[in-house]
Parts: structure tokens; sequence; C-alpha cells
């Protein structure tokens, strides 16, 4: 069902449940203000269009999410891609590409796919989040070390070797100020956990810098005053023409959008022993970024780090959320002009460290000892992300790791012709539908599937097949260790009846499961292959093949043992059990 985490909690919400939500949501509410702008200026878009996101996005995931503890706003992964597709289109690009991947966050939601983005591979989030991590860490180092530079080459290695040639106009006091801003960080998340690490570090750069004077570069140098209250709601420029270079970058956002969300969701979930509405978060996460889109925001997703310290602030509810969003909405009207003091090289710092707590460097090494298959991906997806674009990055991954998969599922279904059941001693199985304990006349061969025959096992069919020398007048094909049949699986299963039928050779099926039942049916091949040549079970389907030969059936030698459960109301062929 489409009920917000909200609708729910409000029936039994008390004072004491508003109390934990409120101190949750003013600590986060002051966590979310210096990453906002940070992620919004290494976005390349100026400081309050992350302040927006964090409102307005940040508002709408807590109030419709699936959620109880989710925490909404702009975060790290969006870096890369936003700073991107800004540079590129300039800002209505932007905005057009969150239009269109909020209706891709939407039509997953509706059409209640949220379950299949779980199945995202692990070594590609883990390949283009590292990558994420590395692009965002090198993007900082110009304002981090206060370098001269008149323009900075977007491409990852010339990047590095615009900032080697221009290491001496490094500002030192910037440098000290940074890296300054970086060990207080530190310091107070090992000393002080509960307290609000980045603000500190920011409030303490920016004092230091207007009590000493220093010559660095301000949000205020460059970016002038920030606003005072929330833009106008408004809409783009909107260039039909520009749309079709814009599905990819915005398929890239909706897919981090809804991976990271759905991610932070779990860990929540974990958490606090809730568990959320994936399809529910999704439709909130397509809303939230259509909104913010509206209001001059950039993307906005699930954030973890701030979810977390959200829950570990006392969070019971979606109203911490509301709260932090608020928060921060006060923070804009009173303390703006304020802002305009704050280092760039502490923004920076505060990026450095979000860079190497996102990089997730101990999972990166343990793949490494994972099987060729996944380290590949990983690496692939790491080194697009890095030298290449995030978009290519995430698609190549998800496509390689889906071709992996498809070898590895039709590595598990094999096709292979039944000759003996037994035993390592010799001795009969206990299956009791076993081959060998049955008569198999003269002129019929048994083979036999086992596992799902779809596209990626249909080869090694074809080629078992192609094995048989002289067409026997009779192929029995066991099915009961098929649970699932695809379009290509039914188009070889027919091709082989037809190429059957020319040679002399009749096909019939045996313990042929529901859901192949069904597809057969409604692709016509059950009427092709007649209902006779279907069974449920394997001692119908020799006494057909007995019949076909004009041999006298035989009477069952074992008590009936089925092997195939179907539903009532479905066609039952001739001769199969129920």
């Amino acid at each position: 069902m489409f009920v917000p985490a909200l609708l729910p909690c409000l029936k039994q919400y008390d004072r004491q449940t508003l109390i934990h939500d409120l101190l949750a949501g003013l600590t986060v509410g002051v966590i979310a203000l210096p990453l906002a702008m940070a992620f919004a200026i290494a976005s390349g878009v100026p400081p309050e269009r992350g302040i927006f996101t964090a409102i307005i996005a940040g508002f709408l995931i807590s109030a419709l999410g699936g959620s109880r503890t989710q925490i909404g706003g702009p975060t790290g992964a969006f870096v890369v891609i936003v700073a991107g597709i800004h540079a590129k289109f300039g800002y209505d690009g932007l905005v057009m590409s969150m239009l269109l991947a909020s209706g891709f966050l939407l039509a997953l939601g509706l059409f209640r796919m949220g379950a299949l983005i779980k199945f995202i591979p692990f070594p590609v989030v883990t390949g283009f989040t590292t990558g994420i991590a590395l692009v965002i860490l090198t993007t900082q180092i110009k304002d981090l070390l206060g370098l001269t530079m008149a323009e900075a080459p977007a491409e990852f290695v010339q990047l590095w070797i615009a900032y080697i040639k221009h290491l001496p106009t490094i500002n030192p006091q910037a440098a000290a100020l940074g890296l300054s801003t970086i060990a207080i960080i530190v310091l107070v998340r090992r000393r002080w956990p509960r307290l609000p690490a980045m603000l500190i570090g920011m409030a303490a750069a920016t004092a230091a810098a207007w009590a000493l004077g220093l010559e660095i570069e301000t949000i205020g140098s460059r970016f002038g005053e920030l606003p005072r209250s929330l833009p106008r709601p408004s809409l783009p420029t909107i260039d039909l023409a520009m749309i079709p270079q814009l599905i990819s970058p915005a398929f890239t956002i909706g897919l981090l959008a809804a991976i990271e969300s759905l991610l932070s969701a779990t860990v929540a979930d974990g958490m606090t022993g809730d568990r959320h509405n994936s399809n529910m978060e999704l439709v909130a996460q397509g809303v939230a970024n259509t909104a913010s889109a509206i209001f001059g925001g950039i993307p906005a997703t699930g954030a973890l780090a701030r979810t977390a310290t959200s829950i570990r602030g006392g969070a019971r509810t979606p109203v911490a959320g509301l709260i932090h969003a608020l928060t921060l909405l006060l923070m804009l009207l009173l303390f703006a002009p304020l802002a305009r003091m704050i280092p760039l090289t502490a923004l920076a710092a505060i990026l450095v460290v979000v860079a190497w707590n996102m990089s997730e460097l101990h999972h990166f090494k343990r793949l490494l000892d994972a099987p060729r298959s996944d380290v590949m991906v990983l690496l692939t997806t790491f080194a697009l992300t890095v030298l290449v674009d995030l978009t290519v990055a995430v698609e190549v991954g998800v496509v390689l790791a889906s071709l992996l998969f498809i070898r590895r599922m039709a590595e598990v279904t094999n096709v292979g012709m039944i000759t003996r059941e037994f035993k390592e001693n010799g001795e009969p199985g206990d299956d009791p539908n076993a081959i060998a304990l049955r008569e198999v006349p003269p002129g019929v061969e048994v083979f036999e599937i086992n596992g799902p025959f779809f596209f990626g096992a249909a080869d090694s069919f074809k080629q078992t097949m192609r094995e048989i020398e002289r067409p026997p007048r009779v192929i029995i094909l066991r099915m009961r260790a098929v649970p699932a049949i695809d379009a290509t699986g039914l188009h070889v299963l027919e091709e082989f009846m037809l190429r059957g039928r020319r040679e002399g050779s009749e096909l019939v099926l045996s313990g042929v499961h529901a859901q192949p039942l069904m597809a057969m049916t409604n692709n016509g091949l059950l009427d092709k292959l007649g209902e006779d040549n279907v069974h449920g079970h394997i001692d119908d389907a020799l006494d057909r093949a007995r019949e076909i030969l004009g041999l006298p059936p035989i009477e069952r030698q074992f008590p009936f043992v089925p092997n195939v459960r179907r539903d009532m109301d479905r066609p039952t062929p001739a001769g199969a059990s129920k």
C-alpha cells in the first residue's frame, strides 16, 4: 500500500515521542547545514541551492517516505554527476535532468519495483562509491590548499597534472586552516562523538579566519550574500532538443537516488527494528526531487550518515526529519548573513572527510579477494567512474554484472541424458521417481533439465541435443527441476519438437511445473505438442512413449509419488497428475 510512514505514527503520537524527535531533528539539522553548502559548491552551484534542497526535499522525504527515520537531502553520491551536467548544460539542463529522474523514480515506485533496486550487485555499488569518493577528494584540492588556477580541467588525470603545475601558487594560510579543520573534525568525532563535528570545524575555521584576518577565499568573496528566504517556485525553459542528451544522466541520477535511499532505509531498519516500504520511499524521492527542482535545488536522496545520526539522537518517527528541515529553514532566515564569512577551505575540508568516509576502503579491499568476475566488475566500475564518467560507469557496471549473472545461471542449469541415478556405493538413490527404477523401452531416450530454462541456458540445451547421433523414436524430456521457462526457452523447445518430428522423433514432456505449463499454454506450444505429450509424472510419460511405439502400458511398479504441484484451476494435460 502507498501509505507514508508518517500517517500511522501520528495516530499514536505523544509528548515523549515529540521530545525525542525534537532533539534528534535539531541535532541533525545543525549537522546538515555545512554539508548542504559543501555539496552544492562541489557540484558547481551556489551554496544556497544545497540548503534549499535540504529544506524542501528533506521535508517531503520525511513527510511522504516509507521509512520512519529517513533523513533526506543532497549527498556526495550526486556531486560528480551534478557537476558534469551543470558544466555542460547549465542549471536549466540540471533541472530538466532532475524532472526526468523524478519521473523514473515515480515509475519505479508506482509499478512496485522497489525490491529490484536491492539486487544491484555489491561490486557495482562499491566500485562507483569508492570512485566517487576519489573524484570528490580530487576536486577539493584546489580550495583546500588555496591554489590559484584560472580554470580546473574536468578530466581526472589532467586535473592532477594541473595541480602539480600550480603547486607553487599554494596559499599557506588556506592550507593550514583547511588541514586544521580536518584535524578538528576527526578529534571531535573521536573524543565527543555526539557533538556536530563538521559544524564545529566550520565554525572554528570561520572564527579563526576572521580573528586572524587571513587572506583566503570565502563564500562571500566567491558567491556573495546568501538569500534569507526560500525562492519562488519556477520551472526552467524547456528545451526539447536537449532532452535526448539528458536521458542518460537523468537515469543515473534516478538510479543513484533509488539505490542510496533504499540502502539508507535498510540500514535504518537494522538500527531501529522497523521495516520500510520501499515503493512508498521511491515515490517520495520522486516527489521530493520534483519539488527541489521547482524551488531551485539540486538532486536529493536518503542520507545515510544523517539518518544514522538522527536515530542515535533519539528519532522515533518522520517528525524528526520534518524538524530537521524546519531547523535548516530557521538557520537560513536568521544566520544567512554570517555564511559569507565561511572559508571555502573549511568546506573543502568537510568534503575531504566525507570522501574518506564514503570510500569504504575496507569493503573495496575485501572485494579484491572475491571471485575474479566480481573483481573485474569492481575495478571496471571504479576505473570508469574516475577516468570516464559516472553515467557510463553505472550503466557498464550493471550490464557487466548482469551478463556475468546470466553466465552463472546458465552454468547452474544443465541438460543431460539420464543413464544412472545411483549413489556412490552402487545402491539406488532415495529418489522414488528415479529413472533407474523403471523400465525404459527400446527406442526411448530420457533427458533431464536441471534449473531454470531461460535464454542463458538455451545454448546448453541445443548443444546437448546435437550430440544425439541417431534420433530415437521417442524423446522424454524431464522438467521436474525446471521452476520457470522464458520466451527463448519456449522457442528452443518448439524448434527441437519440430526438428524431431521431421526426423521421425516424438517429444514427450514429464514433470512440467505450473509456470512452464502456463507459459506453454499462453504461447500455443501446448497445442502444438499435444496434451497427450505433456505429463506430470515419469510413469505417465513412459506409458505415452509405449503407446507411440505400439506397446502395452505397464502397471505402476511403485507407489505413486507426485513431483509436480499444480493449481487446481489451471488446465491439466491428459494423464498429468494432480
